[in-house]
């Protein structure tokens, strides 16, 4: 198993923790204790900016642990889908690397995924089978 830094093991801790129910409840239950602690300090500026502070800076925190956490679970998941397209009799493994290219060459491929499932909607139509292995036209990814 691979080794993990400090950094990844506690990103992977606190988005895990961050789902939990208890995490929801212990944070409505801080919140409650705020509103009725309002009366008693008169709901004046201090009091607002407790709250107020409290969330920005752990909002602030969480974005970058739980956006770590988010690109470690996606690449894990492009490796695992790339696996299975290269292990895969008569998938197109020029797709393997599909997140790397440009907006304009995802779109052509798009376009021609989209047209082979228009044409596999029209065959279940008329009761033929859609599991042909269409051809991609890649000419347009090798010439950029």
């Amino acid at each position: 198993m691979a080794k993990k830094n400090s950094f990844n093991v506690l990103s992977q801790k606190v988005a895990y923790y961050s789902g939990h129910p208890a995490t929801f409840v212990s944070a409505l239950a801080i919140v409650i204790l705020w509103a009725v602690t309002g009366p008693i300090f008169g709901f004046n500026d201090t009091w607002q900016l407790v709250i107020n502070t409290g969330t920005t800076i752990i909002t602030f925190l969480m974005v970058f642990l739980i956006q770590s956490t988010q690109n470690r679970d996606t690449a894990a998941m492009q490796i695992k889908l790339d696996e299975l397209i290269r292990t895969s009799k008569g998938a197109h493994t020029v797709l393997l690397d599909l997140e790397e290219l440009g907006e304009d060459q995802l779109e052509h491929i798009r376009m021609q995924y989209g047209k082979i499932a228009s044409e596999a909607r029209k065959a279940l139509k008329s009761e033929k089978s859609d599991t042909d292995m269409p051809f991609i036209d890649i000419k347009k990814l090798n010439a950029e």
